[in-house]
Parts: C-alpha cells; structure tokens; sequence
C-alpha cells in the first residue's frame, strides 16, 4: 500500500513508533526513524527492516528542538529526495502526575511535544509535500481523550493540544492536498509490554473486542491514511482501542 513512499516517524526508535515502522515498512514504504534517546534501538530496528529487504535510516534529533528538527527533514530529503507522509508519534517524560506534585515544567513539556514539536514537524515537511502535490500526515494522539482520568492533566495538555490544533490544521493544509488524521490508541501490546501478563490479561478481559491489541493494530492505521484509500479523508479522528471508544466524545 506504500510502495515508493517514504515515511517519517518521530520517535520511531522504540515502543509504538517502532511498530509504526515496521508495518509501514512492511507495506513497501521508506522508513525514515527519528530518535532522540534511544540511538541503539533506532539503529536496531533499521537494520531489522533493512534485512526484511526493506529500506529505512535512523535520524537522531530531539523534535522540540525546532533547528534540529528542520535539519533532519533537510537530511531525510537529502537521502530519500521525498517526504510523503509524516507520523508525529514522539513523547517523553512522565504523564500520570497529581495536581499537588505538577509543576510548570511538567506542563511546558507536554505542551512542547503534543503542540509545538508536532507543529514545527509539519512546517518543515510541509514545503516539500506541497511541491510533490501531496502528502499524508497521522498525528497520534490518545484515547484519554475521551476518558480523561484523574491524575493525567499533564498527559491530557499535550494530548488535547494535538487534537485541538489537529483539526484546525486538517483546514489549512487541505487546498495543498495535504491530509492530516489522528490515530488514538489504548493501551497496546508493545516491547514494554508483557501480554502473558495478569494486568495485561485482565485489560483484555475489559475490552469489547476481548484481547489486548497489538501495537501493530496503530500501524495498520498510520498505513490506511498514509495511502490512497484514505484519499479523500481528512481531520478524522480514530479510535484503535478494540472498541473501548468508538466515537469522539464518548
């Protein structure tokens, strides 16, 4: 589904952006691996894909950093001489914290990856998407936005920020035939996770669909909007939680 295209995934070395890339991959596209930490998984996974007979680079450059990351935008053009779809996938710090312990920087630091670093990602691809008369981009973002449990403000600032600016800037860059969706996982089954588990078994049990998904699951999503199937689709917003959410507000 993406043969000839080439993918850039933020935060792609580790968790749900490795399987981001390895399914995008998978489906023929270039990967493009962006890291800030994690040199030694990023360089793993690339040659992971690259002994599948697949194509991908790892770039090392931290996305809340504006100038680094237009430089590796620069450098993935530089190699590639495309970019055809972008995945905002990149998050640190810690995201459960109590209103008593919060702090400024907390915030300034959700805030940073879900708003700013996403924003300044698109800006640096956006000259070159245009030119190519196109490009796809999948914001991933959070199926707490619909719960919103207590203790999660920080994570629900740069989460909500995404999804606020997602849908306003779906409109903007719609007349360049530039689509931009969001991909809301749960809580899915990754290299972090055991699935063997008895919390991973019992999450399980709590869901419609009866099993703990697959990070994989948020692949195949990122494929379905970066390809032509998803064409005619924009500002969308999508559930993968096997059915805890199934529509925006619930």
């Amino acid at each position: 589904m993406l043969a000839g295209k080439v993918v850039l995934i933020t935060g792609g070395g580790r968790g749900i952006g490795a399987a981001i890339a390895r399914v995008c991959a998978r489906h023929g596209a270039t990967v493009a691996v962006n890291y800030s930490e994690s040199r030694e998984k990023a360089e793993s996974l690339v040659a992971e894909i690259r002994a599948a007979g697949g194509t991908a680079n790892a770039y090392g450059a931290n996305v809340c950093d504006a100038k680094a990351l237009a430089d590796m935008v620069a450098q993935v053009l530089a190699d590639f001489g495309r970019i055809d779809g972008l995945v905002n996938n990149a998050l640190s710090g810690k995201q459960n914290i109590s209103l008593d312990d919060v702090t400024d920087a907390d915030y300034d630091r959700a805030f940073g990856f879900g708003c700013k670093a996403m924003v300044n990602a698109i800006k640096a691809v956006r000259p070159a998407m245009a030119a190519q008369g196109g490009g796809r981009i999948v914001n991933i973002v959070t199926e707490m936005w619909n719960f919103a449990p207590e203790g999660w403000s920080v994570y629900m600032a740069g989460k909500g920020a995404m999804v606020g600016v997602s849908r306003s800037l779906a409109r903007e860059l719609a007349p360049q035939n530039i689509t931009l969706n969001m991909v809301s996982p749960g809580w899915m089954v990754d290299d972090k996770v055991d699935p063997e588990s008895e919390t991973s078994k019992g999450f399980a049990k709590a869901i419609p669909l009866g099993v703990h998904g697959s990070a994989d699951e948020i692949g195949n999503a990122c494929v379905f909007f970066m390809g032509e199937l998803s064409s005619f689709v924009t500002g969308a917003y999508l559930p993968v939680t096997g059915g805890r959410v199934t529509q925006v507000g619930t």
